[in-house]
This record gives C-alpha cells, sequence and structure tokens, in this order.
C-alpha cells in the first residue's frame, strides 16, 4: 500500500485498532480527479466494480462542477453503488 501512496503521491493508509484491514483515504478532491481518476482510467478496472468506479467518477465531476449543491443526486448515485446495483 505504501508503494501506490508513493506512486500516486496522495493518500494516506489507516488501519482501525479492532480490524485487521485497512483503509486508503484521499481527502482532496484535486487528488481524486488529478491522481486517483487518471490512474483508474489508464489501469482498467474490470468486472462490476467498473460499474462503481464509473459512478465515482460521476459524483467526483459533480463535486467539480458544483462543490455545494447536488447532494441529492450524489446520494441517489451512491444507494446505486455495490450492494445497492440492479
Amino acid at each position: 500500500m505504501n508503494s501506490l501512496i508513493r506512486y500516486l503521491d496522495c493518500g494516506h493508509y489507516t488501519t482501525p485498532s479492532k480490524h485487521n484491514h485497512g483503509k486508503f483515504v484521499v481527502t482532496q478532491l484535486s487528488d481524486i480527479t488529478e491522481k486517483i481518476i487518471p490512474f483508474f482510467d489508464k489501469y482498467k478496472i474490470v468486472g462490476v466494480k467498473y460499474q462503481d468506479y464509473q459512478d465515482f467518477k460521476k459524483v467526483a465531476h459533480l463535486r467539480l462542477t458544483w462543490p455545494m449543491k447536488d447532494d441529492d443526486k450524489i446520494r441517489k448515485i451512491k444507494a446505486g453503488m455495490n450492494k445497492g446495483r440492479k
């Protein structure tokens, strides 16, 4: 995970004390739009997670163009991701 953080030059890895897994966290929208999205556009995600990635890109675009608006639209997109996808 540290190699990915160095390669992307953003984010950090956290491991909650009571779990044996962690999270890669990126909080800056600019890092998401300028580093994370181009990375996954270049190295394609395969399978059903690709659809979630497309939704993730939509939300990033909404946040970029309307930073404090479209919360209902974002909630609807989020509700349809992962296990909520039909």
